[in-house]
């Protein structure tokens, strides 16, 4: 006698989907001869398809956080000389960041551009040739699309193996704007939402593509409405991902490039920041803590905040502070770019 199968859905707004509908669904339980595969996920064109876009999307690995976030995701290689799209995470958060391809090669990656509004990353191999995904502005989807979520899930795939492929359908098109108050993210433009469960370790920064092969979106991270206990599974659309990419290509600064020092400069003491013993060569600046009442108190920095970005400067110690506040006039405005959890949080200074 066959089993069962249990269906967990972890996916969709409540906009798409009344509550008492998804705790029903919740529950539900299909006998497994009910479960069938459609006739296009068997086509060889389609096959072959899904082959062709495998040496497109890469495994990441890098820092994680101890036992509570996961050291792996996944990107896009959106040029031929190894420009590779993902997702900003703590992953990213390390010198030393290694993307795999799916034919198992390793490279030494280097994060070339971030951008905390939307939550992308732009990371560099030194390889020419590769097989990429053209990014085209002009590329979107309709709800009712059949799409493909193409992602390093779960760490599946550490070698030449393939990364995993799930079928899924646009559900809708919005914006996370109205979500504010219960969405931890930065993000707030356009998004897919899908019914790829993508809401788990390592597929963030994956491939959502269409039934030609062509990149669609970015696969989002883990969000969760912390309202109504709903995870979202969503990607950011191509249109966004052009215009990031030109500017991250173009405009961020990741290195502290100017010397000119201030003649009244800001420093952690001035603002009431306490970072933690710098005892290593590039120890990370983590916020040890916040005086009361102080001018990082009143901005919103907490304990345990890890300092990303001084005035879009990329911070990578401790010393990257000091050098960056020196050059800031004391009365200035301060804008820093901090993770707090998985989030990104922008505080903005004003002595």
């Amino acid at each position: 006698m066959l089993g069962t199968i249990p269906i967990r859905i972890r996916s969709l707004s409540l906009r798409m989907m009344p509550i008492a509908l998804v705790g029903m669904l919740q529950q539900l339980v299909l006998p497994a001869q009910e479960v069938s595969v459609r006739p296009d996920i068997r086509s060889k064109a389609l096959v072959n398809q899904l082959n062709l876009v495998q040496p497109q999307v890469v495994k990441i690995y890098g820092a994680g956080r101890g036992q509570v976030l996961e050291s792996y995701q996944s990107g896009v290689i959106v040029s031929a000389d190894g420009d590779i799209l993902t997702a900003w995470s703590t992953v990213l958060d390390i010198e030393g960041i290694r993307v795999v391809t799916s034919d198992g090669r390793r490279y030494e990656g280097r994060l070339v551009g971030m951008e905390p509004a939307t939550e992308l990353a732009l990371i560099k191999v030194d390889v020419d040739g590769l097989p990429h995904f053209d990014l085209d502005p002009k590329v979107s989807v309709d709800i009712g699309d059949r799409v493909f979520a193409v992602s390093n899930l779960f760490a599946i795939a550490v070698g030449n193996e393939p990364a995993s492929v799930q079928r899924g359908t646009v559900l809708s098109v919005g914006s996370l704007q109205s979500e504010q108050d219960r969405l931890k993210t930065p993000y707030r433009g356009e998004v897919i939402f899908h019914d790829c469960m993508t809401n788990n370790p390592g597929a963030k920064g994956g491939a959502l593509i269409n039934l030609r092969g062509q990149l669609v979106g970015l696969l989002g991270k883990e969000l969760r409405d912390e309202r109504f206990g709903i995870w979202i599974n969503y990607a950011i659309p191509a249109s966004v991902l052009h215009g990031a990419v030109q500017r991250m290509r173009s405009g961020q600064k990741l290195e502290i490039a100017s010397t000119t020092v201030a003649k009244n400069p800001v420093s952690p003491e001035k603002l009431g920041i306490v970072l933690l013993p710098d005892v290593l060569p590039r120890t990370p600046a983590y916020v040890d803590r916040v005086l009361r009442d102080s001018l990082a108190a009143q901005a919103g920095l907490q304990p345990n905040d890890l300092i990303l970005f001084i005035q879009s400067i990329r911070i990578g110690s401790q010393r990257d502070v000091e050098q960056a506040f020196s050059q800031i006039e004391y009365g200035d405005r301060l804008e820093m770019v901090v993770q707090r959890g998985t989030e990104l949080i922008t505080v903005e200074i004003r002595p």
